[in-house]
């Protein structure tokens, strides 16, 4: 199967999100297509945020916030998430860096003046506070890394490398940045033999991964050193506008399907 490409090759999947979920805000492509590693046989992740209609939002059950539709588009198969924008920004305020990562992807599907605002927001929205979503991952996939051999998998190295210098760059540049490969340009590690390996399917680490390991060992030292010096404030400063990007856009909405 050939590898997805981003551009127009990424046209193909809106009738797709827009089949499944209403009212969308953006659509973008995460996952390993983002982070720079696909393999043959890597499905195709969107993410993205949409407005919940007004009567779930008032009536007495429990808004559905989440849709996970999933299936085929020219072969390959596709899982979607997309949350509804009030779950959207409280994430972000949580902070997430997953959601950042999917706002900023530059694998674009669906777009749309709101989701231009909407990274702008999130942009003035960065913070210390980062730190704990991209240690808190790094050290739970270190921490699996190393409990058994059956653990060690060339796919959770990649994504080790991945998380923690996308948490370096953001709190000491203020960039988000996913693409291994762009962020690697900062870092200058010989990660070729992992993605090589990574690509042909190659599962579990079959050579000595002494140096890898001592790579990311200082990498988790620099993400320290990174949230301790960071430019960034302590906390999140725009949370009253974003509130207001969200109330706007819901009535905004309900103005609409009047």
């Amino acid at each position: 199967m050939d590898l997805l490409q981003p551009g127009t090759d990424l046209l193909r999947f809106e009738p797709f999100a827009r089949e499944h979920v209403s009212d969308l805000v953006f659509v973008t492509v995460s996952g390993a297509h983002l982070y720079g590693f696909p393999s043959p046989d890597s499905d195709v992740d969107l993410r993205g945020a949409f407005l919940a209609p007004l009567s779930s939002l008032v009536s007495l059950s429990r808004p559905v916030e989440t849709l996970e539709p999933k299936g085929y588009v020219d072969g390959l198969e596709v899982e979607m998430v997309a949350h509804d924008l009030g779950k959207y920004l409280r994430l972000l305020i949580k902070p997430s860096g997953y959601v950042l990562e999917q706002i900023f992807s530059p694998w674009v599907v669906i777009t749309s003046p709101d989701h231009e605002e909407l990274k702008s927001l999130a942009l003035a929205s960065l913070s210390r506070r980062l730190i704990r979503h991209y240690r808190g991952f790094a050290l739970s996939e270190w921490r699996a890394y190393q409990k058994s051999d059956a653990e060690k998998t060339v796919k959770r190295l990649l994504y080790l490398f991945r998380v923690l210098m996308t948490g370096i760059v953001v709190l000491s540049e203020g960039v988000v940045e996913a693409d291994l490969a762009r962020l690697n340009e900062r870092f200058h590690l010989d990660l070729a033999p992992l993605i090589e390996a990574k690509v042909r399917e190659h599962v579990l680490m079959t050579a000595d991964d002494g140096r890898f390991v001592r790579e990311i060992e200082q990498l988790f030292v620099q993400l320290d050193e990174a949230a301790e010096r960071s430019p960034l404030p302590e906390n999140i400063p725009n949370r009253d506008a974003i509130e207001e990007f969200l109330v706007r856009l819901r009535l905004r909405h309900v103005s609409l399907i009047q």
